[in-house]
């Protein structure tokens, strides 16, 4: 039922004038989705309170519910005919429904409570839609959808996930919104956080890293009241200076099931290190940032180390950022571990001097969809120098691609090696000492992979003879024709 709303939603978009693309349809899709959302979560809090005998006070006023203005109901459960639509509709939307919910901002109690994040979610946000016609219609295709038990719950959370990976999919900038879920899952594996770890994306895109952060601990245990309470407020943090990216990282959150996610608009790289302290901190650090981007020499200031690199920047923010113990996994370009420039250099030796680089993964072409560079996966440990590092290089027998895409089964071997950096066909250790200390050149290759010879048999050598000498024969032939 979901998938096929969400596709019927998509057709009413694209004829939309103010909707252009993949991205378009899922932020518009979005705030509709959000405010539905909003609607079931209230009846659900608004029941059990009545069970315990307390009163629930509404989070929106009775005018803006969605019951009120997007789907008032006749008595046989229908949509009134009267309901809002066309320009009716659009004016409300934009010129009081919105106004209304960027208002919360001020009217919160706190940052962490969802009354603050609507506020947020909705100062960012425009409604695109141009016809109040097409947007009726997404209401009421919306307007079927449930959010009441954990099953819906779980399904629409997966089906959300698809949509931004068809956004990423679908080219142009939608692609850094998206990283592959199975490395996703296997990154938090290894990197295994517990309850109580305060968990931190920098770069949070559509918050693949905190949602899956959030169902491994949420299934790591039987919870308890405070387990609940801290995965809600207290375990993850993101920042995003994108505002469609935002916009999406914090709905991926709330429907996952994290009411008001801690994720902050703003430009991470915008902070200077010297300003973090240690209050600042996190535990575990999980994130792909964005490579290839250039940054400004005013926001290279804020880093000891000046490049233009985005992911460079990122990954000095990440060290300074974890606590003494914290973890690390940290996806990026292949090329750091060879790059030559003197920002490459030094950044690869306050790694391996700050941190305990213990495992490197190596991610075949093709792991991110339509992005053509190769990537690696960095796991570290803050607050001892490397010794030794383990590689793992994932070598498949498929090229990846839009339909032949990662899974976790591919990546089953890495994790099952990882726990003793075992060595085998695919995985190997480089004593830190042994590496150039002037480059501290991280590249090596794979000393236990076989060079496949292919041996032929000497039925085909023989063959192969025939041919050849039948060859000569004809070219004998025609020299002499000519002479």
């Amino acid at each position: 039922m979901f998938e096929q709303t969400f596709k019927n939603i998509d057709d009413i978009l694209h004829k939309d004038a103010g909707c252009g693309s993949e991205l378009d349809y899922v932020e518009q899709t979005s705030w509709v989705l959000f405010l539905k959302y909003l609607d079931d979560l209230e009846k659900d809090k608004r029941t059990a309170s009545e069970l315990t005998g307390k009163t629930y006070t509404n989070i929106i006023a009775p005018e803006y519910q969605w019951s009120t203005w997007a789907t008032p109901k006749l008595d046989n459960g229908k949509i009134d005919h009267n309901a809002l639509t066309g320009d009716d509709l659009k004016d409300f939307v934009d010129h009081k429904l919105f106004p209304y919910l960027k208002k919360f901002t001020t009217s919160a109690e706190s940052a962490d409570t969802i009354e603050y994040k609507i506020g947020e979610i909705f100062s960012e946000l425009k409604n695109r839609i141009h016809s109040g016609y097409n947007l009726r219609e997404v209401i009421n295709l919306i307007d079927e959808l449930r959010f009441r038990t954990h099953a819906e719950k779980h399904e629409m959370s997966h089906l959300y996930e698809s949509k931004i990976q068809n956004m990423g999919n679908a080219g142009r900038n939608g692609g850094e919104y998206y990283t592959p879920r199975p490395l996703i899952t296997t990154i938090v594996k290894v990197v295994a956080p517990k309850i109580g770890d305060k968990i931190y994306d920098g770069a949070v895109g559509s918050a693949g890293f905190l949602c899956e952060a959030f169902d491994y601990l949420k299934n790591s245990k039987s919870l308890t009241t405070k387990d609940v309470e801290t995965l809600q407020k207290r375990t993850f943090y993101g920042k995003e200076k994108k505002s469609l990216a935002y916009i999406i990282g914090t709905m991926n959150l709330i429907l996952h099931g994290v009411e008001a996610p801690n994720i902050v608009h703003t430009n991470t790289l915008a902070e200077n290190l010297a300003d973090i302290q240690e209050k600042d901190r996190y535990d575990i650090v999980l994130a792909n940032p964005p490579f290839g981007g250039k940054e400004r020499i005013e926001v290279q200031q804020n880093f000891p180390i000046k490049t233009g690199e985005t992911a460079s920047l990122f990954l000095q923010h990440f060290i300074k950022i974890l606590k003494a113990g914290g973890k690390g996994g940290v996806v990026i370009k292949n090329t750091f571990l060879s790059n030559t420039d003197n920002a490459s250099v030094s950044l690869r030796k306050l790694l391996l001097e700050n941190c305990n680089l213990h495992t490197v993964l190596d991610l075949p072409a093709g792991t991110f969809t339509g992005a053509g560079v190769k990537t690696v996966v960095l796991f570290f440990e803050k607050g001892t120098p490397t010794r030794k590092v383990w590689f793992y290089q994932l070598n498949l027998d498929r090229n990846l691609g839009k339909t032949n895409a990662l899974s976790e089964k591919d990546l089953a071997d890495f994790v099952t090696l990882q726990k003793t950096k075992a060595e085998s066909e695919n995985s190997w250790s480089v004593d830190v000492k042994n590496i150039n200390q002037n480059t501290f050149d991280l590249s090596t290759k794979n000393p236990n992979k076989k060079e496949e010879v292919s041996l032929r048999s000497p039925e085909d050598i023989l063959k192969n003879m025939k041919a050849l000498d039948k060859e000569s024969e004809e070219i004998l032939k025609s020299i002499h024709k000519l002479i």
